[in-house]
């Protein structure tokens, strides 16, 4: 399990980094929902690199933290294409999103 989720933690700082064009197209219209989507990406990191080095109850709920941030970022990706804020969205970044939330499935 520790392998699976150094891997993974290394794509989630890859998607992170591949949304800084959406974050940037939607912070053009709506500040706040920006906001909202760069605090949800930055805790799919910062959880599960607390849950790599959690033992017991604390690392099932720091990976449950990361699936909400996840999802609440692809939520975001969602509502600003949705209000016309962004186009469309890479399939290939939409992707890698559902394999990190799918990662994080099978661990909470």
């Amino acid at each position: 399990m520790e392998n699976a989720m150094l891997r993974i933690y290394g794509v989630i700082l890859g998607v992170v980094g591949e949304l800084r064009g959406v974050i940037g197209a939607i912070e053009r219209k709506d500040p706040d929902l920006a906001r909202q989507m760069r605090r949800a990406a930055s805790s799919v990191a910062l959880n599960v690199s607390e849950g790599m080095y959690s033992r017991g109850r604390n690392r099932g709920a720091r990976y449950n933290s990361a699936m909400g941030s996840m999802r609440e970022t692809l939520s975001c990706i969602e509502v600003g294409v949705a209000l016309g804020y962004v186009n469309a969205v890479d399939p290939a970044l939409l992707g890698r999103i559902d394999h990190v939330m799918g990662t994080l499935f099978k661990l909470v």
